[in-house]
């Protein structure tokens, strides 16, 4: 699945985790917001969850994960297992076209529709149209180990890197962190 107007990455940097996205979105060939919100804080603050794709589908997803996160007591692997169950299975909510990241303060999931469950092996992960400009970024910046860069600075210096390079993403970074 290929979305545009959105960039989102996630990456956990000396014990912070880091969630942030472009604030773009595009309808065809036309920007029609420029700082659009693209994280959300769920569960008590102790969860950032991002999206790519359409915004309505996006919200459906942020409310059904904030309830399985209740259901699961906060537990962020058995509630992105049982999101991407019923997303899949739903026939309501394959329908909807969309990607989601979500993080803790240990772990971090790319969700989709089709049934995935994807724990980046480097604590790295992006989605949406400039999402493998920020991914190769980010990857730079955490392998150099003479940078003083914190998580929240490697994020948008990540972003503002797929922001020069995609069309699509642009520099109205939004960087939350826990």
């Amino acid at each position: 699945m290929q979305f545009h107007g959105t960039t989102i990455l996630a990456l956990r940097h000396a014990g912070v985790t880091a969630v942030g996205g472009d604030g773009q979105v595009s309808f065809g060939h036309t920007i029609v917001k420029k700082t659009a919100k693209k994280i959300r804080r769920l569960y008590n603050n102790q969860v950032l969850a991002g999206f790519a794709g359409s915004t309505a589908d996006a919200l459906t997803l942020f409310e059904k994960f904030e309830g399985k996160l209740e259901q699961f007591h906060g537990s962020l692997k058995k509630s992105s297992v049982a999101l991407a169950k019923e997303w899949r299975t739903d026939r309501v909510l394959r329908r909807l076209e969309a990607l989601m990241l979500v993080a803790d303060n240990t772990e971090i999931y790319m969700l989709s529709g089709s049934g995935d469950v994807m724990k980046p092996d480097d604590d790295v992960i992006a989605i949406g149209s400039g999402g493998a400009y920020a991914l190769a970024a980010a990857r730079a910046f955490k392998l150099n180990p003479g940078h003083q860069m914190t998580a929240q600075t490697m994020c948008e210096a990540s972003l503002k890197i797929a922001s020069d390079i995609c069309i699509y993403t642009n520099d109205k970074i939004e960087v939350q962190t826990i």
